[in-house]
């Protein structure tokens, strides 16, 4: 019966009350919830009991279209109607509005977090792995051309789809997001475009995968974001797959505005901060500093292994490379030589020993890759959460803080004019328009205000976020011994099977315990 309802025709009422009574990180209403609608109603039992069974739910949750469907039939059983779903039927085109109040005064019916739990962000660094992971690739027959054709497909796991985007798109989403979660945590981008510099030093090939690389590390920080990941932008760029992602998501953030503007506790966030905040925030921000140039120092390190192994790899490669050349030589040997016949047979043997030498470098090379993809990607994703959170620190000083700091002198500036107004007796219409203006500056001084415990509250809980991923650290650890491990042992296998077989293409001791 809900499907009946279209979305599009619903009063505005209704989506009013929706908004209201949903849940805060779900687009669902608790069936506890609307059993605490119902009671406002003021309808009999009896009439809240049939009202009860006609209303569909799952999981113990209402979806959006049940609860219209409700609030419908609620409107009817106060016209005194028995509510039935074929009473629907007759005004699918003009819903009646329910008698329930102001919506607004209906958030409280919502089922209220524990106050003292406001502040804390209780996600474990598994559960925000959990949330999901997206793939960033290439359009296969995009690959090699110039940049500003390269197109990505980007895959999430959570909502099972794959959509198209160009780094244009990437552009727009970190712009909106910034504008709506300036006091949250958002990872930079990498460049658009290669530095003349840069291109002295890597191929655009090599530019074009990096850039990969990194817009994959910030969609997969941000789509794990604890407050991101429910937001609607997130679930737009991920999924929408119309013609033009940006002006949609350009759209989404004029019509819900900044986070200041959405969240529930935005207004009260100084109650919930504790007295000595900006002492804390002083030590957490030098303790994360210190731990970023650490991690910086830790991704040169790993990254220069991985460099190693690669050219480990170049290396045995060439080497089985030079040897099958040097048994390859066709010249014919002069008859001292020959006579002897051992350097003939021998450089025979060393034309099989290319293969060997090629597997070795293959496992080389794989473990490079290991080192790079497990190991320095890794380094390199929390490297980028660590960089982002010394720019929202620089954000809120030079922002939020800095535009307090201005108010309240433009505040002085004007009290100042207004007393030198009043002592010389001016025109009563300017002395109003100043006192006018003194009112709409306090009024700019107390949202200043507000803001900035706000932005103090947001930078507390991303502390947290910081601290919930510092365990990271054991995923790079594990990952750079399991390389290790695997490395050395398919190497080892090699190695040892290459052993016997120069004894029974050489003989002898092939120089193996002899001393030159």
């Amino acid at each position: 019966m809900a499907g009946e309802i279209n979305e599009g025709s619903v009063p505005a009422y209704y989506r009013e009350v929706y908004e209201a009574v949903r849940c805060r990180n779900d687009e669902r209403v608790q069936v506890e919830v609307f059993q605490r609608l119902l009671q406002k109603t003021e309808l009999p039992n009896a009439v809240l009991a049939r009202l009860s069974e006609h209303v569909d739910s799952t999981d113990g949750f209402l979806n959006k279209l049940s609860l219209y469907k409700a609030l419908a039939l609620i409107a009817l059983a106060q016209q005194g109607k028995q509510p039935s779903p074929k009473l629907l039927e007759n005004c699918i085109q003009e819903l009646p509005k329910p008698q329930l109040g102001e919506p607004k005064s209906l958030s409280a019916l919502r089922i209220q977090p524990v106050e003292e739990d406001a502040l804390t962000m209780s996600h474990t660094l598994d559960k925000l792995l959990a949330i999901d992971t997206i793939q960033v690739e290439l359009i296969p027959e995009k690959k090699g051309l110039f940049l500003k054709h390269v197109e990505y497909q980007v895959t999430s796991q959570r909502y099972k789809i794959s959509v198209y985007r160009r780094y244009s798109d990437f552009d727009v989403f970190h712009e909106v997001l910034l504008q709506k979660f300036s006091y949250r945590v958002v990872p930079a981008l990498p460049p658009k475009r290669m530095l003349k510099a840069v291109l002295t030093s890597v191929s655009e090939r090599e530019f074009i995968e990096g850039r990969r690389r990194a817009l994959g590390r910030f969609i997969n920080l941000v789509s794990r974001h604890p407050v991101f990941s429910e937001d609607e932008l997130v679930k737009t760029f991920l999924t929408f797959s119309g013609s033009d992602v940006q002006t949609k998501l350009r759209d989404a953030y004029k019509k819900a505005g900044d986070e200041f503007m959405t969240n529930r506790v935005a207004t009260q966030a100084k109650d919930y901060l504790p007295a000595d905040i900006q002492a804390q925030f002083s030590t957490s921000r030098e303790l994360i500093r210190n731990i970023h140039n650490t991690f910086n120092k830790l991704r040169d390190r790993a990254e220069k292994m991985a460099e190693r192994s690669k050219e480990n790899a170049t290396d045995l490669l060439m080497f089985g490379r030079e040897l099958s050349t040097l048994g390859s030589d066709s010249l014919s040997l002069p008859s001292f030589a020959s006579s002897q016949n051992s350097w003939g047979t021998l450089r025979q043997s060393l034309k099989s020993l290319s293969v060997e030498f090629a597997v070795l470098s293959d496992k080389a090379a794989q473990q490079g890759g290991r080192e790079e993809d497990d190991v320095v990607e890794k380094l390199n994703l929390f490297l980028d959460l660590l960089q982002s959170y010394r720019d929202l620190c620089e954000r809120h000083e030079k922002g939020v803080l800095h535009e307090h700091q201005r108010a309240l002198h433009k505040y002085s500036v004007m009290k100042r004019q207004m007393m030198s107004a009043a002592v010389q007796t001016k025109e009563q219409v300017s002395v109003e328009q100043l006192e006018s203006r003194i009112v709409q500056q306090e009024n700019a001084i107390q949202t200043m205000e507000l803001r900035n415990y706000f932005s103090l509250f947001c930078l507390h809980q991303e502390t947290q976020l910081i601290f919930t991923y510092l365990p990271l650290t054991s995923h790079i650890l594990g990952a750079l011994v399991n390389s290790q491990v695997q490395g050395h042992k398919e190497m080892g296998e090699v190695w040892n099977e290459l052993q016997p077989k120069l004894g029974c293409l050489f003989g002898g001791k092939n120089g193996l315990n002899s001393s030159v």
